[in-house]
């Protein structure tokens, strides 16, 4: 059974189709308006979520679908204990495919594993959010026309911010991008990102702190708001909230065929005398993002009718029951029946990462 966890479980050509399958919506609506027809998604949302979750709600309903799901951990099971495994098997009796976005990182994998419908990751905790950078993707490649040979910045909390964890996955597999990390010191990408994605792929990029001075080498400017309830310390979140603001007098430095995303919302980092500036996408990605969940609903029903078979823990030089994870947020901290499992990668043979977070552990 075919899931969506990460942007990298869909190959370079599975992008593409989407992207394609999505332009092919956007001008030809009503070819689709039966798709789905008498398929059900249930959307899961243990936390807050205005775009993510009314996006697939819409999605769905405009392929013809029906809805069903809630929209706050505190109406659910979970409220009484349920675990997410437990969760997942129910919930797979009511509904043909599965949206779901939890706090706890690697929570949308457990519940692939035993869920019976297709999951599709709507954002676990500071881990990933595949959808959303599916709506990046194809809001690029509509205003830039490529997705390679591009200079991308991004900019703010690149430590919990998964939408800019999955952007620079997904476009680790396409030529020439040099990626620019723009975040305080206490904010800077994972070493896992640095190390098993830049470096990895041998990407060009560098980190700084000054965003002005970046601006004018910037094809596409990532944009993110510093996430108070990421934080597990208030004062940090303080003292660092309001660490870039964009303006339309910091634009002035940006390219001319420059481009501003924002995963949204946003509070107070996107001043809204940006708004007017062509340069100014993220309201362009909201509409994308529909578009390409409608695209990507549509290709896992049709696999999930193909291949029943379950998902498994994929990786290599799996390693049982040898470590205990030390992240707070990590799903095998708080389900204990899950069982202690860690990888390795080719490229650091010597570091084992949590098969759910992908945390160093020791």
């Amino acid at each position: 059974m075919r899931s969506l966890i990460d942007v990298v479980d869909l190959s370079v050509k599975e992008l593409d189709e989407l992207m394609g399958v999505a332009n092919d919506i956007i001008r030809n609506p009503d070819k689709y308006k039966e798709a789905c027809k008498g398929k059900k998604i249930a959307t899961l949302f243990f936390e807050p979520s205005t775009r993510t979750r009314l996006s697939f709600e819409a999605a769905m309903l405009e392929l013809g679908g029906s809805v069903i799901g809630f929209s706050s951990a505190d109406s659910s099971s979970a409220a009484k204990g349920e675990s997410m495994a437990d969760t997942a098997r129910v919930i797979s009796c009511y509904a043909d495919i599965i949206a779901m976005r939890t706090p706890q990182e690697g929570a949308a994998l457990v519940a692939a594993l035993n869920a019976r419908v297709p999951i599709i990751n709507a954002g676990d905790g500071g881990h990933k959010h595949p959808t959303q950078t599916l709506a990046d993707l194809l809001t690029i490649k509509r205003e830039k026309g490529r997705l390679d040979n591009l200079t991308v910045g991004y900019c703010g909390d690149l430590k919990y911010g998964r939408t800019v964890h999955s952007l620079i996955g997904a476009l680790s597999r396409y030529k020439g991008i040099k990626t620019v990390l723009i975040s305080p010191e206490e904010l800077k990408v994972p070493s896992y990102v640095r190390h098993d994605i830049l470096e990895k792929n041998g990407m060009e990029y560098e980190e700084v702190s000054d965003l002005e001075q970046a601006l004018p080498k910037l094809d596409v400017l990532y944009m993110t708001r510093i996430q108070r309830e990421r934080f597990l310390d208030p004062r940090e979140y303080e003292r660092l909230k309001d660490s870039y603001v964009l303006t339309a007098e910091k634009m002035e430095k940006a390219k001319k065929d420059g481009i501003v995303l924002h995963p949204l919302p946003r509070v107070n980092e996107i001043s809204t005398d940006v708004d007017a500036d062509p340069r100014a996408c993220y309201f362009k990605q909201v509409e994308c993002g529909k578009y390409m969940r409608m695209a990507l609903i549509m290709k896992l029903l049709e696999e999930a009718e193909k291949d029943k078979s379950a998902v498994t823990i994929k990786g290599e030089n799996l390693v049982y029951d040898k470590y205990k994870c030390h992240n707070p947020k990590c799903i095998s901290r708080t389900e204990q029946e899950l069982r202690n499992i860690a990888t390795s990668s080719p490229s650091s043979p010597d570091i084992l990462r949590c098969i759910y977070c992908e945390k160093k552990v020791n």
